[in-house]
């Protein structure tokens, strides 16, 4: 069973960074996709990082170029380096995995309801 735990949360200065961590137990990541989802309040989950099984990583426009994601495929853990925070950045921040047979570890569409594993989430707060 696929287990995700995200450190690394907290408050930051509009301008700051902040990195995430992901620990994932129960298979191995350097054969599938993972990711990251945020989700402000009244807001839909977006997401904001993806990893595909051979590194290559898709960003949505509101996060690149501030936002690098990377993964530790040997201590199984997965990172999203936030810098140049804005206060829009501010949710709760969750790491996602994608382990199907079927998509052969190449990350789905990003939409919530394309990933089963999820994490417990991590609060970013960025205050202007």
């Amino acid at each position: 069973q696929v287990h995700l735990v995200e450190s690394g949360g907290g408050s930051v200065q509009a301008g700051g960074s902040l990195r995430l961590s992901c620990a994932a137990s129960g298979y191995t990541i350097s054969h599938w996709c993972m990711g990251w989802f945020r989700q402000a309040p009244g807001k839909e989950r977006e997401g904001v990082a993806f990893i595909n099984f051979d590194g290559t990583i898709n960003y949505p426009d509101s996060v690149k170029g501030r936002f690098t994601a990377s993964k530790d495929n040997a201590k199984n853990t997965l990172t999203l380096q936030m810098n140049s925070l804005k206060p829009e950045d501010t949710a709760r921040y969750y790491c996602v995995a994608d382990a199907r047979v079927e998509t052969q570890g190449r990350c789905p569409p990003p939409k919530w309801y394309e990933y089963n594993d999820w994490g417990q989430g991590t609060q970013v707060t960025v205050s202007s």
